[in-house]
């Protein structure tokens, strides 16, 4: 008898590759666990709810993706900890993704502790630990006792460079070359999420891509079902919610012309906000002073009453009326304001506002050397763009003792950095590392669409010379009850987000997305809505860019003074050895002598970067150096060279300080020369054309073919 009697493994084929669920054996004392195996990666996917309700009033969630460096045979690069610590960026999005991908899925009334942890044991580089984990989490929450509405798949969508056709969950090395990074979560027949990096497709490949990768996800939650009909929990009955009916209709009767008068004559997003506080708490002491309804009643029920009122007033007039908050159309984009290089010290700055978000974004130009170290068990990678957000308690008004970079900021930064990789240089096109840093100053919605114009702005007003601008746009969604009517909103504000049913952000240049990023409230949504929702976004981003243009319409001519100047080189990755020199002397005293920094990449591109204002010549002398040190010679090339030797059997020259040769007596002339001094001195400078590089890398050189030339 098996050590484990409820010890099973399941197969499922995705893409041709083959998956295996292992359930029963590890992590068994949780309400959920399985292992998620595909070729060598693995996956530890566990589900644990707290036994006791909180008195909160939302559903605490947490979704905690840990990287073991193990699982690629790695050990911490640092000498003083060996430890994995905090979650690096992309592993904090991980997470994220899987958390907005399974949220929408559980009961509204559930109040108790979730935790979900996916712990990668085996990596192999080729199947990617990601689409594993959420699998995982699925397939776990799925068999456990928790109650949640699933099961999702979550799939990778890329396109085959040679074909241009849809691939399923490409490899990690494929995803680098691969126009399109697609992420979809998505139940047997709607999408829950959506994220999203691509490089200028169009919008009908986007929605081809979002239909494929449901319709697979489809066949794996008919997977998960037949799971769950072999060993899964019975689930968990909640209590039904709490719904004090007498009390709503009690606010509605009180509050909903007051409510409906400061939604659409107050557009200020505080003053509405505090006309609605006041006329609230006036209510809430006219209820108490009614006698109809105790303290605590009102202090555990009211607040929810007015929200619901509140929000059923705005869905309803957007619905039937298709009437926004200060009279807005539904496709109407905010006012918007842009002013560029407002802070004189810093390379480049930019001030986007909308409405009442207002994003500001400042570049900083550095060395290549400066660029972000990046270390997990795909490797190590450096990032020479990176983008930075920042949202502060002051943004909304408010007062707040956190001090660390929250996950949401992690999340908004990234989505912003990936809207605008597809547009900027390469190094070898433009050798800086690039930081761009939104500080969201004020916010009222769409902070992470006011941070993508904003770096599109203070990049172009920084001289980087970026493809092509890019702009963003959040829609939102009202559905009805029965899913039978629907709204799309253009450029959502806090309240419409706080109501609506979806927040999709969408960014893009006139050529095409460049990036995409999906939360939904709902179920699931279907492909209709994404349909209308992108074809009603292209028209807001051209609309936005057109505003942006204006100000800023083409990529500064010069960099700023105070940025670095910097100069590339590219040479031979056979001659890098000669330029670095023995233990890097030759390099290590290039650089003291000219002060400048210099940086060698494994593939030979050299950059030499500079800090003063005036330091070009030296640059430019540095450069002519490395080339020196660096110089190949071609049999059949000619030359300028420098006597350096002259013997009886010829002259030695120098084409560079590090390269020459010998020209033969016979090389000089075609008349017989009888002694070569006669014809050469020390220090002549001369045309030589190299005729031979013999068997010991010996250059054999000629003057008279040169001359003949």
């Amino acid at each position: 008898m098996s050590y484990y009697s409820n010890h099973k493994i399941y197969d499922l084929e995705i893409a041709g590759k083959k998956y295996t669920f292992d359930f029963g054996k590890y992590a068994t004392l949780t309400n959920g666990s399985c292992v998620v195996t595909c070729g060598g990666t693995s996956v530890l996917a566990t589900a644990v709810m707290s036994q006791t309700a909180r008195d909160i009033d939302y559903m605490p969630l947490m979704v905690n993706y840990q990287e073991k460096l193990y699982a690629a045979g790695m050990i911490k690069g640092s000498r003083f900890l060996k430890r994995e610590t905090r979650p690096s960026d992309d592993k904090i999005l991980i997470s994220r993704v899987i958390d907005r991908s399974i949220r929408p899925l559980f009961p509204n009334n559930l109040r108790n502790d979730v935790q979900i942890m996916l712990t990668t044991l085996s990596y192999d580089r080729d199947n990617e630990h990601d689409i594993c984990a959420a699998l995982g989490a699925s397939a776990a929450l799925h068999v456990s006792n928790i109650p949640w509405g699933g099961p999702i798949a979550m799939l990778r969508v890329g396109i085959d460079t040679e074909t241009n056709n849809l691939v399923l969950n490409p490899s990690f090395e494929e995803r680098k070359v691969q126009d399109l990074d697609l992420i979809v979560s998505s139940t047997k027949d709607g999408v829950v999420m959506l994220e999203a990096g691509a490089k200028e497709i169009n919008e009908e490949k986007m929605l081809e891509a979002i239909e494929f990768g449901q319709k697979e996800g489809a066949k794996i939650c008919t997977f998960f079902e037949e799971l769950r009909a072999d060993r899964g929990q019975e689930k968990i009955v909640l209590a039904e919610p709490e719904n004090d009916e007498e009390l709503n209709t009690w606010v509605k009767s009180e509050c909903f012309d007051a409510y409906q008068n400061a939604l659409w004559t107050i557009p200020g997003k505080l003053q509405r906000v505090a006309a609605k506080s006041v006329i609230t708490e006036n209510a809430k002491a006219k209820a108490l002073e009614s006698g109809g309804f105790d303290e605590e009643r009102l202090n555990k029920n009211f607040q929810k009453s007015a929200d619901l009122v509140w929000k059923n007033i705005l869905r309803t007039a957007i619905l039937e009326d298709e009437k926004r908050i200060a009279g807005r159309k539904l496709e109407e984009i905010r006012s918007i304001y842009v002013e560029k290089n407002m802070l004189e010290r810093t390379h480049g700055s930019a001030l986007f506002q909308r409405g009442e978000t207002q994003a500001l974004s400042i570049v900083t130009l550095a060395p290549p050397s400066q660029g972000q170290i990046v270390e997990g068990i795909e490797g190590e990678e450096t990032h020479h763009y990176f983008h930075h957000y920042n949202f502060p308690p002051y943004s909304v008004g408010s007062c707040s003792h956190r001090v660390m970079t929250g996950n949401r900021e992690i999340g908004h930064g990234a989505l912003a950095e990936r809207a605008l990789l597809p547009v900027l240089p390469s190094q070898e096109e433009f050798g800086y590392t690039i930081r761009v840093v939104s500080e969201i100053l004020m916010s009222n919605g769409s902070s992470s669409m006011a941070a993508t114009c904003g770096s599109t702005l203070a990049l172009m007003a920084a001289g980087v010379p970026i493809k092509r601008p890019v702009s963003g746009i959040a829609m939102g969604l009202i559905t009805s009850e029965d899913g039978s009517n629907y709204k799309i909103l253009s450029d959502i504000q806090d309240d419409e987000d706080f109501v609506g049913d979806m927040d999709f952000k969408i960014t893009g240049t006139t050529e095409g997305i460049t990036a995409i990023q999906m939360d939904i409230k709902l179920k699931k949504i279907d492909l209709e809505v994404f349909k209308q929702a992108l074809s009603q976004s292209k028209e807001g981003r051209a609309h936005i860019l057109a505003e942006m243009l204006k100000v800023v319409p083409v990529v500064s001519e010069n960099l700023s003074k105070y940025a670095p100047k910097i100069l590339t080189v590219q040479i031979s990755t056979d001659l890098i050895g000669k330029v670095i020199g023995r233990g890097g002397e030759i390099i290590q005293k290039l650089t003291e002598d000219s002060g400048c920094e210099i940086n060698i990449n494994d593939d030979g591109l050299v950059t030499v970067a500079s800090v003063g204002e005036d330091d070009m010549e030296i640059l430019e002398k540095t450069v002519e150096i490395i080339k020196m040190l660096a110089f190949e010679p071609k049999v059949g090339e000619t030359y300028n060279a420098t006597i350096a030797r002259v013997e009886a059997y010829g002259a030695f020259v120098d084409i560079t300080s590090n390269v020459g040769g010998l020209v033969h007596v016979s090389k000089i002339a075609d008349e017989r020369i009888e002694n070569v001094s006669d014809i050469l001195s020390v220090g002549d400078t001369v045309r030589v054309k190299l005729t031979e590089v013999d068997s010991k890398g010996r250059l054999n050189l000629s003057i008279k073919d040169a001359d003949t030339e």
